[in-house]
């Protein structure tokens, strides 16, 4: 009866005292590798979210309360990122307006010189070079380095008859 016990109860190698010590050795070196794992991750991931995942419990109420932690780090983050987001929309959205304000006063200030052009092209004298303005357009060159038009000198061209 005592031997039915230890087989039902052990097994057929309850008193194999090679296999208790191969499980020993082996529930040790699971142990110490799961103790380098750990470091390993804690030492390169101050956040300790993979951490969590690798962490042995004592009981269900631990599990709760680290869970419960990472889950309020990972809200915190998140607020902060849609706090980010919002300021970046905000600013985008400050920059979008002046540079609208921008272009309109552009708009503008190029109406004001379109008309002056306009007005005081019939002033100037039919033999200068400055009362054809489209050809003065296109004889205008832009100079990369000073950053200003480069325009042809006002020439009067006098006619000489024979």
């Amino acid at each position: 009866l005592q031997m039915l016990e230890r087989q039902v109860v052990g097994g057929e190698q309850a008193e194999n005292k090679d296999l208790k010590e191969k499980q020993k050795r082996r529930k040790k070196y699971a142990d110490e590798r799961r103790m380098q794992l750990a470091a390993a991750l804690q030492q390169s991931n101050e956040d300790s979210s993979d951490w969590v995942l690798l962490n042995v419990y004592d009981s269900i109420q631990e599990e709760v309360r680290a869970k419960s932690k990472l889950v309020e780090k990972m809200q915190k983050k998140l607020r902060a990122a849609e706090t980010e987001i919002k300021d970046l929309q905000s600013e985008f959205e400050l920059e979008k307006i002046d540079y609208l304000g921008t272009i309109r006063r552009l708009e503008r200030d190029l109406m004001l010189f379109q008309q002056l052009l306009d007005r005081v092209q019939s002033l100037i004298r039919r033999d200068c070079n400055y009362s054809n303005l489209e050809k003065i357009k296109h004889e205008s060159v832009w100079d990369e380095e000073t950053g200003c038009w480069k325009i042809p000198e006002p020439v009067i061209q006098k006619t000489h008859l024979p």
